[in-house]
């Protein structure tokens, strides 16, 4: 892959195309609400990183809102969540300020900002000739050895599911565990999928549904 761990500041004329799962999520430097940052310093930490094309805007906003009241569930299974907007710092506080003033819900979590796109491109949310940020709705989950190991991108008009998004997290964490695969809508607790067979014998002692059976039950 390209090279995209940079230190310091990005350049503002560069662009990628979107990371791919098992990527290194590219290091980079940049102001937040919270004050200086460094993607990297995060490592040994899972990182929910969610960009919104503008501030004020109405889905966003109900957005912040929800990541907010489950922040500390984020952060009790190690997960520190990111905001990431083009707009400029001072924009992010009057929002924060906003949401706080108008909402009565506490912002907990930093946001990075990005007016020159470069954080964006970097991590492929935008395509290379892109002139605004219209496209800037990805969210990157990324483990505590700063992998790439899920991407989603939304449309401008349909609200995130940020219980969906801490459930895809913890699934991964599970799957980390060793404790096999997560079926359809798993959700802490319940059990998991035996892995893949790999030999004729195991498939014939395995019996008719060998393709599809029960792994353990999640331990946490």
């Amino acid at each position: 892959m390209e090279n995209r761990i940079m230190n310091g500041p990005l350049p503002e004329d560069v662009a990628f195309p979107p990371l791919r799962l098992g990527d290194e999520a590219p290091d980079f430097t940049a102001r937040t609400t919270h004050g200086e940052f460094v993607m990297s310093a995060l490592r040994g930490h899972w990182v929910l990183l969610f960009a919104h094309p503008a501030d004020f805007t109405p889905v966003c906003t109900s957005e912040f809102i929800a990541f907010a009241r489950k922040e500390n569930e984020f952060r009790r299974n190690d997960c520190i969540l990111l905001g990431l907007s083009v707009d400029s710092l001072p924009s992010h506080l009057a929002w924060v300020e906003a949401i706080e003033t108008r909402f009565g819900t506490h912002i907990p979590f930093p946001i990075i900002e990005d007016p020159t796109m470069a954080v964006a491109k970097a991590y492929g949310m935008l395509d290379p000739a892109a002139q605004d940020s219209a496209t800037v709705r990805s969210v990157h989950i990324i483990d505590p050895g700063g992998i790439i190991r899920a991407t989603l991108t939304y449309p401008a008009a349909v609200g995130r599911s940020v219980s969906e998004l801490l459930r895809l997290l913890i699934a991964l964490q599970e799957v980390d565990r060793g404790h096999g695969l997560t079926p359809e809508n798993w959700q802490p607790g319940h059990p998991t999928l035996a892995l893949p067979l790999q030999t004729q014998d195991a498939v014939l002692q395995a019996g008719s549904q060998w393709f599809l059976r029960s792994g353990t039950k999640d331990r946490s």
